[in-house]
């Protein structure tokens, strides 16, 4: 076998290899997918549930409460980040480091200082490289988030909320993450949590009521008890399903980049067996050519000693 054939031979091999990896790693993805988006659909309910009770209670009393209430002259705000603490997804992290990138730079251009607090070894990597400043940080559990983990990235967020900008708090809190839309479709997107912003939650209450009217409500002890009561159940709600929108993302976004990968192999494959083949084939020919040639000047030296 020729030296130009072994290569190729070699190569197949190789890339036949890497595409039982990346098909392996494709049907693991679109299991997890499905997993994180029943997962999605039912944390969902509850977070629009609660959200729909904080309007009730911040609608229906005049308390001044960090969860509905609007900083005078905000100078401070906090920017929970959610990435992945694995590669291998296209451009998943990549895309919601831009959007908070995005987010920071639109912050800071309305005067406020930006605490950033970081989901996922991604984002984690992205800021210590630039040595940036992080607050705090968490990894290891974005595959496959649990409520406990939403609470432990909830606990200093609040206590950041509820202290004065002086003493290091934070006038508002945003979180950057991706909305897992369909298989296909996933979007980075910013939101706020805090302040909530009372005519969004109605909005969203309305269409998951299907346009009920809030009812009225007495509150006891009181509406600054029942909001004190709510605010950490509404944070770790929402920062819970942004995470399960996170996961079933990223799952989404392996599954779509392993099978570009394995449909990039197979083409791969195909084209250097057609190579091999024409390599063995001029090879062959080159054989044909040597013993025809051999045979031909055996017989005009026989002919000569005739």
């Amino acid at each position: 076998m020729g030296a130009t054939l072994r290569v190729y031979k070699r190569r197949i091999r190789s890339v036949t290899a890497t595409k039982k990896i990346t098909k392996a790693m494709e049907m693991i993805a679109a299991s997890r997918v499905v997993k994180a988006q029943r997962q999605v659909a039912a944390s969902t309910p509850y977070a629009s549930e609660l959200t729909r009770a904080v309007t009730a209670v911040a609608t229906g009393s005049n308390t001044q409460h960090p969860l509905t209430t609007e900083a005078e002259s905000p100078v401070r705000a906090a920017l929970l980040l959610i990435t992945s603490d694995r590669g291998l997804a296209g451009g998943y992290s990549s895309n919601v480091i831009k959007a908070a990138e995005q987010l920071t730079e639109r912050l800071k251009a309305e005067g406020k200082e930006v605490d950033v607090y970081i989901v996922g070894r991604k984002g984690v990597s992205y800021y210590s490289f630039r040595e940036r400043k992080v607050v705090d940080s968490w990894t290891g559990f974005t595959d496959s988030p649990t409520y406990a983990d939403a609470k432990t990235i909830a606990a200093p967020l609040i206590e950041a909320v509820q202290k004065d900008t002086a003493e290091g708090g934070v006038d508002e809190l945003h979180i950057v993450f991706t909305e897992f839309v369909s298989m296909m479709t996933q979007t980075a997107l910013d939101d706020r949590l805090l302040p909530l912003s009372l005519d969004k939650a109605a909005a969203e209450s309305a269409e998951s009521s299907k346009g009920e009217i809030l009812p009225l409500f007495d509150f006891e002890p009181s509406a600054e008890d029942v909001l004190d009561a709510l605010l950490p159940r509404y944070v770790e709600s929402r920062i819970y399903n942004a995470l399960l929108q996170a996961a079933a993302s990223k799952h989404a976004a392996t599954r779509r980049a392993m099978k570009s990968a394995t449909d990039n192999a197979e083409d791969l494959i195909k084209s250097l067996s057609r190579l091999a083949n024409a390599a063995r084939q001029a090879e062959i020919t080159q054989e044909i050519s040597e013993i025809v040639g051999g045979s031909a000047a055996l017989a005009d030296a026989t002919a000569g000693s005739d």
